[in-house]
């Protein structure tokens, strides 16, 4: 595991309404374009005053109640896309210091007047890509592992860009959102690492101890449509049975 977290701050806290997303020949409702809000934001169990998803059933929720993603991350994507605006990853807090690799699932923050925990890395879908028009970048984000993690409220409160992100309480199993992703969605060959994965089944969203039980048992789960789309016509196949609450769906 990478060094523990030493500093970490707000950026930009965003939020954004649920609009109709340019994909393909069509469109479909989503909720990632957001922009920076300034001044205190009030935070609730579900999320920020103003924000909104394209689909509550299988995004959104009290356990992903916020996107996190490190502005670290945007300079490494600069030769890749160039300059982008605040929150172009549709998340809720653009963050600095709080890298997947120094989170471990169930570390407890204290922000403004919140307390926030981390709950699970993004999984990017096909969303993401039509948003910035760049529909390889689902991959990318999967493949370079600048995902995001995604955050519950614990305590409701007012958060603002720039308030410091204080560690209160730190998970002792060590295990982080960059290992958790690693595991969940590139080496998905490592029945090793999904065995360490299920030792924890009870950090992991049910979705997840699914896809890995079935994965020991020799069945390997189709991530074509979450990072592509589905085709025209045909329902996605990660969309089949609407999720409980405990999901790794990514698309706001």
């Amino acid at each position: 595991m990478s060094s523990t977290l030493s500093f970490a701050q707000l950026v930009h806290v965003s939020v954004g309404p649920v609009a109709e997303l340019p994909f393909r020949h069509g469109t479909v409702p989503s909720g990632i374009a957001k922009r920076p809000v300034r001044g205190p934001v009030q935070l609730g169990r579900y999320g920020l005053v103003g924000d909104a998803q394209g689909d509550t059933v299988r995004h959104g929720g009290p356990d992903r109640a916020l996107l996190a993603y490190a502005a670290e991350h945007y300079t490494a994507w600069r030769d890749e896309l160039g300059l982008l605006a605040p929150a172009a990853f549709g998340e809720n807090l653009t963050t600095l210091g709080l890298l997947e690799d120094k989170v471990v699932l169930g570390d407890v923050y204290a922000v403004g007047t919140a307390l926030l925990q981390a709950t699970q890395p993004r999984r990017p879908c096909y969303k993401l890509g039509a948003h910035l028009a760049r529909p390889d970048l689902p991959r990318l984000v999967q493949d370079t592992g600048r995902t995001g993690i995604y955050l519950r409220v614990l305590r409701e409160g007012q958060i603002a860009a720039r308030d410091t992100l204080r560690v209160v309480h730190r998970s002792r199993h060590g295990l982080t959102a960059a290992q958790v992703h690693h595991t969940m969605n590139v080496d998905r060959a490592d029945l090793r690492a999904a065995r360490r994965l299920l030792h924890h089944a009870d950090l992991l969203p049910e979705s997840s101890v699914r896809t890995l039980t079935q994965r020991l048992a020799g069945v390997l789960e189709d991530q074509t449509d979450r990072l592509s789309g589905p085709e025209p016509g045909h329902r996605p196949t990660h969309l089949q049975t609407p999720p409980s609450h405990g999901t790794t769906r990514g698309c706001p």
